[in-house]
């Protein structure tokens, strides 16, 4: 199996390139009603060891309809198993290479490696039982 690490979010992110210093004097002069700002090391990860992965909520409630976004670190040697979503996920790699596979069988040796800045529009099909 090929080992996996990265991240992915469904909405690229920009990260200040600032340090956490410069960043605060400059926070302090932008209008809290206007603009909110989460540095990395704020990211709450619940781990899933089942599935292999940490996950972050970054907007909204997944558990909810209307928009969200997740930021994703799988852990090394783990993969997604093949899964369908009701609606097209939108991603991007932000660290190390993410593999990724299409169809109903889990077959990590016919994945294909995304690096880092690639963007995926996985589209919403329907899975083999005709449901979303």
């Amino acid at each position: 199996m090929k080992h996996v690490k990265m991240m992915m979010a469904a909405i690229a992110l920009s990260i200040a390139a600032a340090g956490p210093s410069a960043l605060s004097a400059a926070e302090q002069q932008l209008n809290p009603k206007a603009i909110s700002i989460t540095l990395p090391d704020q990211f709450q990860w619940k781990r899933n060891e089942a599935a292999g992965n940490e996950t972050a909520v970054l907007y909204g409630d997944p558990d909810k309809p209307g928009f969200y976004v997740l930021m994703f670190k799988w852990l090394p040697g783990h993969m997604s198993r093949p899964h369908w979503h009701p609606h097209d996920r939108m991603i991007t790699v932000f660290k190390g290479t993410w593999w990724v596979g299409t169809g109903d069988k889990f077959d990590p040796d016919s994945t294909v490696p995304l690096p880092v800045g690639s963007y995926v529009t996985h589209f919403w099909q329907e899975n083999s039982l005709g449901r979303r």
